[in-house]
């Protein structure tokens, strides 16, 4: 297949979703764990990502990895916490807070 045939079977939307990494699930736990009040962010894929799903804590501290809608929204009911999906709600400004914070420090 030329360069131009893979492109346009990706922007079809044929493109295989890539399957939840057991070492992602297993950071993902245990950052669930070790963090109170952790909820999960579905994030869309892009030209450049597949979907990702955003872990925030209750104080902003955050984790992002790959993996899929289903896997994700399968990830949040088994160790039950919520689900939302960033493109609805955007981003906690405890998320944006915890950023500022992590600036401030390095600055």
């Amino acid at each position: 297949m030329g360069l131009f045939g893979r492109r346009r079977q990706q922007a079809s939307g044929t493109r295989a979703e890539r399957t939840a990494d057991p070492a992602d699930v297993a950071h993902l736990e245990r950052f669930v764990a070790t963090r109170s009040g952790v909820e999960a962010y579905l994030e869309p894929a892009t030209l450049m990502t597949a979907p990702t799903v955003i872990l925030i804590g209750h104080d902003g501290e955050w984790t992002r990895r790959r993996l899929d809608p289903r896997a994700a929204l399968a990830f949040g009911h088994r160790l039950g916490i919520p689900v939302y999906d960033v493109r609805k709600l955007g981003y906690p400004q405890r998320m944006r807070d915890y950023n500022a914070r992590q600036r401030a420090r390095q600055g």
